[in-house]
């Protein structure tokens, strides 16, 4: 499966999450019930993992926490906020960056309808 393959299915997975359940909700219960569906649909999926960067010879092994990786290619960063910030995307992007992965997607469970609250992070990947 690539990027866009696995990106379709977490959307689908995120808009009938959003449909049972609806906006409102804590990360974590969005984040426990993610997981639980998209490894349901047979895919792989490391919650809150840490992933490590390099400075120099410095290795930090928890350099930042990723919310989802999903069969190892796509970081899914969920939030459950009023308004999703430029700074998010950013920071999305930075992950993406330092962990040498091409997509990601920011997930805002916050939104009234979910179409408006998942957005395309790519690092060097045509749409």
């Amino acid at each position: 499966m690539k990027e866009n393959d696995i990106a379709k299915v977490i959307v689908d997975v995120a808009y009938h999450i959003h449909v049972k359940l609806g906006p409102g909700l804590l990360e974590s219960v969005y984040q426990e019930v993610m997981v639980y569906e998209l490894r349901k649909r047979g895919l792989n999926v490391l919650a809150k993992e840490p992933v490590a960067i390099v400075w120099d010879e410095l290795k930090l092994e928890k350099g930042f926490e990723a919310d989802l990786i999903v069969e190892g290619l796509v970081i899914v960063e969920l939030k459950s906020v009023e308004v999703v910030h430029p700074v998010h995307k950013k920071q999305l992007l930075t992950y993406l960056r330092l962990s040498d992965r091409r997509l990601g997607l920011l997930i805002n469970f916050g939104e009234a309808m979910i179409k408006n609250g998942i957005s395309r992070v790519a690092n060097g990947m045509k749409d």
